[in-house]
């Protein structure tokens, strides 16, 4: 399967959707090939991640899972990084999870992109149909048009083995407008946080999810996190960067 291929999978059909909604609404339609992608987008979908890497490698993460509504663990996250019949990079190859919580995950040839971020969200995309029942398209279709829409983006500080590096900070929050909210009520106060930063093997330094009870500042239902071999837990590390 080609890096294509499976973001095809992961979210067809949605940048046709949201790039007809937003120029429709702006009174922009007008004959031409139209190119129009959104910062979010542009860093978690079409940045390569990989332009330092240099196959094989593996890359690391820490997987965290904790929350009121269902019982917490960790665990690990690798994806092994293999050179293309010529020699470039990247085959991508990925293990999520282990044992009975393992996400069978596809192997990507072409890869500029990191995997691991469409790992984490097809990982995303089963949990949800399994806490709601809903189909899984619906909630590809909410993250791709939250990130093409709705991101807010801001620069960031976070620690990585002892020291400062600057991340780019992506924040969705899919479900708050969704139309079939009131079918998943319980489960639509969901934000999802990147944390993207050349300083690190992979371009990606963090990936969070939290699934708040309600819009107030209740504990959460779920928190997962996703974190780089070598990077510190979010809340405590991370800051606003002075400009």
């Amino acid at each position: 399967m080609t890096m294509l291929q499976y973001q095809h999978i992961m979210f067809k059909c949605l940048k046709a959707i949201a790039l007809t909604a937003t120029l429709s609404s702006a009174g922009a339609l007008a004959g031409g090939d139209v190119q129009d992608y959104s910062a979010a987008e542009r860093l978690l979908f079409m940045s390569n991640h990989l332009a330092g890497v240099t196959p094989p490698t593996s890359l690391h993460y820490a997987y965290r899972k904790s929350g009121s509504l269902e019982e917490g663990f960790e665990d690990h996250v690798s994806v092994e990084l293999k050179p293309q019949p010529d020699g470039s990079c990247c085959v991508g190859s990925g293990e999520f999870l282990t044992d009975a919580r393992r996400t069978v995950v596809p192997e990507i040839e072409g890869a500029t992109g990191n995997p691991v971020i469409l790992y984490f969200l097809e990982h995303d995309v089963r949990n949800m149909q399994r806490l709601t029942q809903g189909q899984p398209n619906h909630f590809r279709k909410r993250i791709r048009m939250a990130v093409y829409n709705d991101a807010k983006v801001q620069e960031r500080v976070a620690r990585y083995r002892g020291n400062d590096i600057t991340v780019t900070e992506i924040v969705i929050d899919p479900y708050r407008d969704d139309p079939n909210r009131p079918r998943f009520e319980k489960f639509a106060h969901k934000a999802y946080q990147f944390y993207m930063s050349d300083a690190v093997p992979g371009g990606v330094y963090a990936i969070r999810t939290v699934m708040s009870a309600s819009d107030d500042a209740s504990p959460p239902l779920i928190l997962e996190e996703l974190l780089v071999d070598g990077a510190e837990r979010l809340d405590s590390s991370l800051a606003a960067k002075e400009s």
